[in-house]
């Protein structure tokens, strides 16, 4: 039965101390038979309490516990295999040796196998190849790494020094330091995920800098620090009092959130480290890795091929100083701000087309904003957060077992967005609705209720619209119009994806659990000259209009919209819009987390 003696040792410090004699007792433990690092974990399993010597215990079991020890015992294991295969050494001349082969070849008769031998041997690919092959055979791609310094065994009088040499070659460390106000000595403040620090698993939070490739920090500035830091390529060496104790590595975080506002860490002068900093766009999806410090959270985009996490203003932090520049009157505030000025003109359909199209497919009202009285989705506002950051999301893919996802238009100016859904709709009646709306207007000889509208007394239409059943409605030459919940509710029922196309202040009633709501924005394409003749010729003609609108659109809604479609022409803009509304059915897509548990 083997046994382990421990006697005199050093602690962490570096203060050496001497030890009992202290039995691990090991059973049928043979290290040929099993490997290294399971003999460690095994002795770690098998110590004995021993009353006596309990602080000699927890010494060994905190060494044999040790990560690094198991990883060194790993690589070891690791190159004794490699040994034992008896490894062929590497060829440096492969050109030399078939030239040679080919000369043999040459020397006497040769059969068709030696013939067609040589024919390869002789081209000029092959040829080429070897050369490569020899180039990179004889190339050292290790990095150099610089000698230990002399004066390492002096540090180790009173607390331990690590020495973590890293290869950093054109990326960041990912890593950010800030100065201790009680003693003083500079820490590493954060780990970025993914970066060279991380991967090392060598740096950790909480471990003080003493010095960079040689150069002490004691006395310089963080900033100085940083560009020391920054400007060191190839490898860099760092040395390093250990914290006392070091933070478990992260779990990687299943956190996602949208981004509904743009962000360029160049530009934002709270961020502790300019070059840590992850820019994005409203819209990116970014996982946030960690949000362990309240103001600045490490995320990374998806679907960024970029492995090291970067730093973005955490939600409560962007909120706050939103609100200060509103409060010093830097950002106007949202509550109040002023509502696309988008004209929209009742335009009905002939009775002919009426008789030829499917049941349902008419025109839609739209009103102007002077025939418009206030609609219930303005209303939905109260209640919102005053700024916009992230929104948490999930990914969800329809299940046949689920009602269609409601498809939302809005457009701007000369988008003539009711033609679009009019005409898909058109193609496929069976996959796809419009929701019928209320009017008070009378009934015309040709119209049936609950086909072209229902048809209400006023008396009923003004208890739906104070009951909040509807999600837009006004007035129009002195007769109501609306369109309810209800209504797009009975299209799904029907298993039918229910298309309505809206004002943009009804997108935030509509964007609940319920109806999962696909929100696509449709503009007309404005050529840049056109841009430029209209402004230079008509600065308040339609051309200037429609830009405007478009913009105003963008600016107040964009962050609700999933969708941009571009209207070049009707023919191309209908083939869009009928692809869009296929992957609905079949693929996934980023929502809002809230949808999922309602």
């Amino acid at each position: 039965m083997p046994v382990l003696t421990a006697g005199a040792g050093k602690t962490k410090a570096g203060v050496p101390y001497c030890a009992p004699s202290v039995w691990v007792h090991v059973h049928n433990v043979s290290p040929f038979s099993t490997g290294l690092h399971e003999t460690l974990a095994l002795l770690t399993s098998q110590l004995r309490p021993d009353a006596n010597h309990k602080e000699d215990m927890v010494f060994l079991k905190d060494v044999f516990s040790e990560r690094s020890l198991g990883y060194l015992m790993k690589i070891h294991e690791k190159l004794r295999q490699y040994e034992r295969q008896s490894p062929t050494p590497v060829l440096h001349s492969a050109s030399s040796l078939a030239e040679n082969v080919a000369e043999e070849l040459q020397t006497g008769p040769m059969s068709t196998e030696e013939k067609e031998l040589l024919h390869l041997l002789m081209s000029p690919h092959l040829k080429a190849v070897l050369s490569v092959h020899d180039t990179v055979a004889q190339k050292n791609f290790d990095p150099v790494l610089p000698p230990l310094p002399d004066d390492f065994e002096d540090e180790l009088d009173e607390e331990s020094v690590k020495i973590v040499r890293l290869v950093k070659n054109k990326e960041p460390l990912g890593a950010t330091i800030r100065r201790d106000e009680a003693t003083g000595v500079v820490i590493v403040a954060r780990i970025m995920r993914g970066g060279a620090a991380d991967r090392s698993g060598l740096v950790h939070v909480g471990d003080e800098l003493r010095e960079v490739n040689g150069v002490s920090v004691i006395h310089k500035r963080p900033d100085e620090i940083s560009q020391l830091l920054s400007q060191s390529q190839g490898s860099i060496t760092l040395k390093i009092i250990p914290a006392i104790k070091e933070e478990d590595r992260l779990r990687e975080s299943k956190v996602y959130m949208r981004a509904l506002f743009d962000y360029t860490p160049l530009e934002d002068k709270a961020t502790p480290c300019q070059e840590a900093g992850l820019p994005f766009k409203r819209g990116d999806i970014l996982q946030v890795v960690t949000q362990d410090d309240p103001t600045w959270w490490q995320a990374k985009r998806v679907g960024d091929s970029n492995l090291r996490a970067g730093l973005i203003p955490s939600k409560q932090f962007q909120e706050r100083r939103l609100a200060y520049r509103m409060k010093m009157g830097t950002l106007p505030n949202p509550k109040s701000s002023k509502k696309p000025a988008c004209k929209f003109l009742l335009l009905r359909i002939s009775p002919q087309l009426l008789i030829l199209a499917p049941a349902g497919l008419r025109r839609s009202f739209r009103l102007s904003r002077k025939d418009r009285q206030g609609s219930s989705g303005e209303d939905s506002e109260i209640g919102e957060p005053d700024f916009l950051t992230y929104e948490e999301v999930t990914r969800y893919q329809h299940r046949s077992s689920e009602r269609p996802r409601l498809v939302v238009l809005i457009g701007s100016l000369g988008a003539r967005i009711n033609e679009l859904k009019q005409r898909v709709i058109a193609e496929n009646p069976h996959r796809y609705a419009v929701a019928v709306p209320h009017t008070t207007r009378p009934k015309k000889p040709h119209e049936k209720d609950g086909v072209e509208y229902h048809f209400v007394t006023k008396q009923q239409f003004d208890a739906d619209a104070l009951n909040n059943k509807f999600i837009e409605h006004g007035e129009y030459k002195e007769n109501q119009y609306g369109t309810s919940i209800e209504a797009i509710r009975s299209v799904q029922a029907k298993n039918k994806m229910c298309i309505v196309d809206v004002q943009p202040e009804a997108l935030k009633r509509l964007r609940t659990g319920e109806f999962k709501p696909y929100v696509i924005f449709v503009k007309p394409r404005i050529p840049e000259s056109r841009r430029r003749r209209s402004a230079a010729t008509s600065p308040g003609g339609d051309l200037q209009e429609m830009r405007q609108s478009a913009v105003q659109i963008d600016q107040q809604y964009g962050h609700l919209v999933d969708r941009i479609l571009i209207k070049e022409d009707s023919a191309s803009a209908c083939a869009e819009l009928r692809g869009i509304l296929e992957r609905l059915e079949r693929d996934s897509f980023w929502v809002p987390l809230s949808w999922m548990r309602t």
